[in-house]
Order: structure tokens, then C-alpha cells, then sequence
């Protein structure tokens, strides 16, 4: 299996970035690492060895990349208003760092979006704000209202509450789209969503879903056994979904 390391310095987020690239060919996979998790975690954790077969197959390309959650949604010792400007900045290294870069690699017409825990709402975040440019969205046991209290989990910015919070929360923005081209071409997004039946989010999970059925947009839901937030489920979930 082809496997690639690339590193540059970033000049939107004026720091050292990394990837891994994992398989030759077929849809590019771009994806979230969780909350503490790096570049190297899905390999860490099996889930490029539960896609090898695809990845073999010339099927799928993964991109790995870093999540930066401790410089933005967990970077506690700064101001919520900086934590959500430094996402920003992060969502303008995807788009105009890494997108280019997956396409001069690979010209595949198909762009996937994945991620777990966090980074499955960073990668529904990006969808849903960019859905011209994906074709998919693959989102495990994510939680997609950074601002809500569930158990342990608190409210990541603190009460503190702009613009760009809601324009990059999905289940804030999601009301008011109305018409338009966003809300048409998110409609061609296929989307699939994974959670447990003791995850803490899973109420958020069938609030997103409702409101996704409020604006037509097709998806999926499902509901796996237990907490189902571990790897273990995560690796049969790539298997199955991506």
C-alpha cells in the first residue's frame, strides 16, 4: 500500500503542517482526527489497515491531517472568540492548502469528508459550509453543537457567542438556510452519520437529523449498539460506510 508523508509551513496558520496520504488512486478521503489525535492516529488506530482493502483496489486515497483542537475548540488558555478565529484560519488551510494538493495528486472528480468525535463535526462543519466542493460525508460519533452541555462536555467557547460560532455551528446555521444554491447542492451530498444508543450526543445526532429531513437533504443515521465511541467500532464503521 502506497503511503506518503508531506510536511510544509502553513502561511494561513503560520506553522509546521503534516499529513500522511495513504493508497494510489480512486476517491480522495480527506480526514478529521479526533479531539487528541494527530495526523498518525487512524493509522495508530486500524482504520487504514480496515480500508486496505480499497486502498489496495485503487477504490479510495485517504489524507490524514491534523485536527489542531488544542489551538482552537480546546485551547482553553485563549479568549473563545480567538478559538473560533484560529478554526477559521484552519478551514482556510484546508481549502486553499490541502484541497489543492489533493487534486494535483489525484483528479478524481470524488472528494470524501470524514472524521470521529470532533473531528466529525469539523468535517460536517466543512461540508455543510462548502458542499459545492464534496461529495460525500462520512461523520462518527460526532457531537455537532460545540456550545451544548452533555455530560462531562461542556460548552467549548464558554458562552461566549458571534458570528462566526454560528456560521460554523451545523446545527445553528442549518435553520436558516432557505433556497439558494448552499442548501441545493448540500442536497446532492450524500451524508452518513454513525452514533451510539448510550453515545451522550446521540440526542444531538437525531436533532441534526431532523433537521436535515427539515430541508430535504438526504441522509442517513445510524444507530450502532452501546456507547460505540472507541475504535473498535469505528474500524467495522469505516469498513461499512466510507
Amino acid at each position: 500500500m502506497n503511503r506518503e508523508y508531506l510536511r510544509w509551513h502553513s502561511p494561513r496558520l503560520h506553522r509546521e503542517m503534516e499529513l500522511l496520504v495513504f493508497g494510489h488512486a480512486g476517491a480522495k478521503v480527506l480526514m478529521f482526527p479526533t479531539r487528541e489525535g494527530r495526523f498518525w492516529e487512524y493509522e495508530r488506530l486500524g482504520l487504514v489497515e480496515s480500508l486496505a482493502d480499497k486502498l489496495q483496489a485503487g477504490q479510495l486515497q485517504l489524507y490524514c491531517i491534523e485536527g489542531l483542537a488544542a489551538e482552537t475548540f480546546y485551547g482553553f488558555d485563549r479568549h473563545p472568540a480567538e478559538r473560533i478565529r484560529r478554526h477559521t484560519a484552519f478551514e482556510e488551510y484546508i481549502l486553499n492548502e490541502v484541497l489543492p494538493l489533493m487534486a494535483s495528486k489525484n483528479g478524481h472528480e470524488c472528494t470524501i469528508v470524514h472524521g470521529c468525535s470532533l473531528g466529525a463535526f469539523q468535517a460536517a462543519s466543512l461540508v455543510f459550509r462548502h458542499p459545492l466542493l464534496f461529495r460525500k460525508l462520512v461523520a462518527f460519533s460526532g457531537r455537532y453543537d460545540l456550545t451544548i452541555r452533555v455530560e462531562s462536555f461542556g460548552d467549548l467557547f464558554d458562552g461566549y457567542y458571534d458570528d462566526a460560532v454560528y456560521f460554523h455551528t451545523p446545527t445553528h446555521f442549518l435553520p436558516g438556510l432557505h433556497g439558494g444554491r448552499q442548501l441545493a447542492k448540500l442536497r446532492e451530498v450524500e451524508i452518513v452519520l454513525t452514533i451510539g444508543d448510550a453515545d451522550p450526543f446521540l440526542d444531538n445526532n437525531y436533532h441534526l437529523s431532523r433537521l436535515l429531513a427539515e430541508k430535504q437533504v438526504g441522509h442517513q443515521l445510524h444507530v450502532w449498539e452501546g456507547r460505540a465511541h472507541r475504535a473498535g467500532a469505528w474500524r467495522k464503521m469505516a469498513g461499512l460506510y466510507i
